[in-house]
């Protein structure tokens, strides 16, 4: 996949299993899976760029795309293919040159904007059905290093 240069992401279901934990504050908390920050930093070392785009927003969120050099973390978003759009125009992708993982019927219509769709192996039937690629993991549980992978192993 040599042509793949940017790889976007969906965040709850798909960098963490999906569950929301609140804290006795109200703070909200999410568990990422370490080997798939691994595989987000051996995309960048491949000389690739890397995105969120979630319809939720958390400090959490940002915290860990700061911490994996994430270039373009969006949150709060209800349409992800005018997101796409803006990220294309900055990164100067084009739409066949990228990736997206997702998990759910929010995620479908990027998906099939892009060049190659993944979805974890979790993800809803509807999604699954129109991914290029299903992970065997589920989300937040190796699914975004499986992905990455795959993704790196077509290079060779």
């Amino acid at each position: 996949m040599a042509n793949k240069k940017l790889l976007l992401m969906d965040c709850d279901g798909v960098l963490t299993d999906g569950r929301l934990y609140y804290s006795s504050s109200g703070e909200e908390l999410k568990a990422f899976h370490v080997r798939d920050g691994h595989a987000i930093v051996e995309w960048h070392k491949a000389g690739n760029r890397s995105g969120i785009i979630s319809g939720r927003n958390s400090k959490a969120v940002e915290a860990r795309a700061r911490e994996l050099g994430i270039e373009f973390v969006y949150q709060g978003v209800s349409d992800k293919v005018a997101v796409l759009s803006e990220i294309l125009g900055l990164a100067d992708i084009d739409a066949s040159e990228t990736i997206f993982i997702g998990d759910d019927i929010p995620d479908i219509e990027v998906m099939q904007a892009v060049g190659f769709s993944v979805a974890v192996g979790d993800a809803a039937a509807e999604v699954k059905q129109i991914a290029d690629l299903v992970t065997e993991a589920n989300g937040g549980r190796g699914a975004v290093r499986e992905a990455v992978d795959h993704l790196l192993k077509k290079d060779q």
